[in-house]
């Protein structure tokens, strides 16, 4: 059963509304493909775990996990609490990681950090903690820059290790 006043099945909305969807589009895409790229550096180089990493790449680690925490309050505030994208996205960075325990620990923090520093600036969902969350973004495809950097050079030291796998085509 269609509401009152619904837009047809098939056909665009417009105005207000259609606006606000094009901008949280636009918003849930720049971050994604900000954050996602971030996530998914260490992937990309197996080998550059955590303990191998010199103290530049560990403190951009850091600063990943505090902008991964950040996101998730973000996130959160509009989308409810029981939203775990970004969440999910720094569980995989630790997995990928494999940090000794001590960085770890400094890893989660940061994360905690991040999260609770954001959570207590933007509790609810508007027009600022969607600016926030697109700063944030900003901030993340930074850092994508520079570990995409640092793991190019680490790739023409290292053969790809991911395509020797069992994986490999």
């Amino acid at each position: 059963m269609r509401a009152r006043n619904s837009p047809e099945e098939g056909a665009p909305v417009t105005g207000p509304a259609g606006l606000a969807i094009t901008d949280a589009m636009s918003r849930l895409f720049l971050i994604g493909v900000a954050l996602s790229a971030l996530v998914a550096v260490p992937v990309l180089a197996p080998k550059a775990w955590a303990q191998d990493r010199d103290a530049g790449e560990r403190q951009r680690l850091l600063d990943l996990a505090y902008t991964l925490g950040e996101s998730h309050a973000l996130r959160q505030a509009c989308e409810g609490e029981g939203d775990q994208y970004w969440r999910s996205r720094m569980v995989r960075l630790t997995e990928v990681e494999q940090a000794d325990q001590a960085f770890d620990v400094q890893l989660r923090e940061r994360f905690n950090t991040g999260f609770a520093s954001r959570r207590s600036e933007y509790p609810i969902c508007g027009d600022d903690s969607r600016e926030a969350e697109r700063q944030v973004a900003r901030k993340g495809q930074a850092l994508a820059r520079k570990m995409s950097q640092s793991m190019r050079q680490t790739r023409a030291v290292t053969p790809d290790s991911v395509a020797d796998g069992e994986g490999a085509r």
